[in-house]
């Protein structure tokens, strides 16, 4: 629904508070991580084009997908897509899927996302995440403003619900000033009322939660989604529903447009 001619899920984390304070491992053997009290985006101007070059490598040591192929030598996505991704003529957005995976609903430390229509430039400060093999990056929002910045969630989510939304869009209205203008150039998008690039988001204390409600358990999946096609390209952006200016879809039991 989203348009893309390709897409790849290559990350995902499970998420607890509970979980992580008590060491749990999943059966790859990654650790279970808690819930993340911080309003901030997965990708930056920087990060987001170098993660998809990094897919069109041999997996590291510290990507996910690495155990669930025997391919070990081999990229998750062919090199000459990435090119054509990363040209003026193409196009790649990198997409959370957020899901409840316990039987009872959520209530404590939902997640919350800002209307990126909301978001400005000064409100956000870049910061790098460093693993063993690789150098990350995300951007923080400084202080969430009130009034300012608008918030939604959605209460009790149950397993037969997800939350999708946008982490970086190739074509998404650009927010940061960049630190190479001609790497900037590339990205920014030729229309006249772009959508939003990204959407911040955090998880929170609900005080609606009672005090007795189980621990949230989740699962989110990063997937990359390229737009090769030029004629479904265009289609797409041109039928775009109001939600995706949004940036995120609420998801029951089917795929919904994004």
């Amino acid at each position: 629904a989203t348009g893309a001619t390709h897409v790849y899920a290559f990350d995902h984390n499970v998420r607890s508070a509970s979980g992580i304070k008590s060491g749990k491992k999943l059966k790859n053997g990654n650790a279970v991580q808690g819930p993340a009290h911080i309003v901030h985006t997965d990708y930056t101007l920087t990060s987001a084009p170098q993660r998809l070059r990094d897919l069109s490598k041999p997996p590291k040591i510290n990507d996910t997908w690495r155990e669930l192929t025997s391919e070990k030598s081999s990229p998750l996505i062919p090199p000459d897509q990435v090119k054509k991704a990363l040209s003026k003529e193409g196009r790649f957005a990198l997409i959370n899927v957020w899901r409840n995976i316990k039987k009872e609903p959520v209530q404590r430390f939902p997640l919350a996302v800002i209307d990126a229509n909301s978001v400005s430039a000064e409100d956000m400060t870049t910061f790098e995440i460093h693993y063993s093999d690789r150098i990350g990056e995300n951007y923080f929002i400084r202080t969430p403003k009130s009034g300012k910045h608008r918030w939604f969630y959605f209460p009790k989510m149950t397993r037969n619900e997800a939350l999708v939304f946008k982490q970086w869009d190739s074509e998404g209205k650009l927010l940061t000033d960049a630190k190479d203008e001609v790497s900037a150039a590339t990205y920014r998008t030729e229309l006249s009322d772009p959508p939003p690039q990204f959407v911040c988001h955090s998880a929170f204390e609900d005080p609606t939660s009672p005090a007795s409600a189980p621990d949230r358990e989740s699962i989110e999946v990063r997937v990359m989604a390229l737009f090769l096609d030029e004629e479904k390209n265009r289609t797409f952006r041109s039928t775009r529903s109001p939600k995706s200016w949004f940036g995120l879809n609420w998801l029951k039991g089917k795929v919904a447009g994004f």
